[in-house]
């Protein structure tokens, strides 16, 4: 717990100040946590015999990346059809040597680890810090509102096969406490109507804990603990991070639509 503590003061100062200067140091920021992932995952692939093209993967994250960074977002969906392509090109060439599942899970990593992640500097730079900083807080609303109730008021298991302590009440607390977090930042500082900080609360609440149990079903699959061991208390980025991953594109795209 101590370690926990300590890793959550000094990082999440971190976090949110490279987030609040922007531009360069949050692009910095988002490369340095998807190469992070991304390596994560593949090590993960990799506890369950699926081999992990890493010079590969690596190559298109950048190229991902440098596209997303330069304001070229039109070049975002070719990329990654281009990708898919790339992939689907491998396992004609090579099969039987790569198959499906390999193919398919090293697609799979780029989208997950860096795509999605990667909407955090999208949505910084476009939506603004107000939005960014509220998406933190609501991640951060969520998982301590199911601490709390799931602690005090957990009776029923909410996916025992992937989660044992995670339960349906404290699952609806972290939901209850999201939405108070987003209506109590309407009133602070406002910039949009109270049903759209209702529609991102639920977004938030939802997703979050979804993205939060998918991490737990990978590690489950792959028969390890923690993703990684770069931050003590929480394991690697994937674990400290499973959350936003799921929340940070829905957030700008709900954004996009609801403004």
């Amino acid at each position: 717990m101590l370690k926990r503590t300590i890793s959550s003061l000094i990082g999440a100062p971190f976090i949110l100040g490279l987030t609040y200067l922007g531009g360069s140091y949050t692009a910095f920021l988002v490369a340095m946590l998807s190469l992070l992932s991304l390596r994560e995952f593949l090590q993960i692939g990799e506890h369950m015999g699926i081999r992990a093209w890493y010079k590969l993967t690596t190559l298109v994250s950048v190229a991902w990346l440098i596209s997303l960074f330069i304001g070229g977002q039109e070049w975002t969906l070719p990329l990654i059809i281009f990708w898919l392509l790339i992939v689907l090109g491998r396992l004609a060439l090579t099969y039987p040597k790569t198959q499906l599942l390999e193919a398919s899970f090293n697609f799979l990593a780029i989208l997950y680890s860096v795509v999605l992640l990667s909407h955090l500097y999208l949505l910084r730079q476009f939506r603004g810090i107000e939005w960014t900083f509220l998406t933190f807080f609501l991640v951060w609303a969520t998982d301590i509102g199911a601490y709390l109730i799931g602690r005090q008021f957990g009776r029923h298991l909410l996916a025992p096969q992937v989660s044992p302590k995670k339960t349906v009440e404290g699952s609806f607390g972290g939901l209850v406490f999201c939405i108070a977090v987003a209506l109590g930042f309407w009133h602070l500082v406002g910039g949009a109507s109270w049903i759209t900080y209702i529609v991102i609360g639920l977004i938030v609440g939802t997703s979050g804990q979804i993205g939060d149990l998918f991490e737990s079903a990978l590690k489950r699959s792959a028969g390890v603990k923690d993703s990684g061991k770069l931050i003590p208390g929480h394991g690697g980025v994937l674990d400290r991070f499973d959350s936003l991953i799921f929340v940070l594109p829905l957030v700008y795209y709900g954004l996009i639509l609801l403004s």
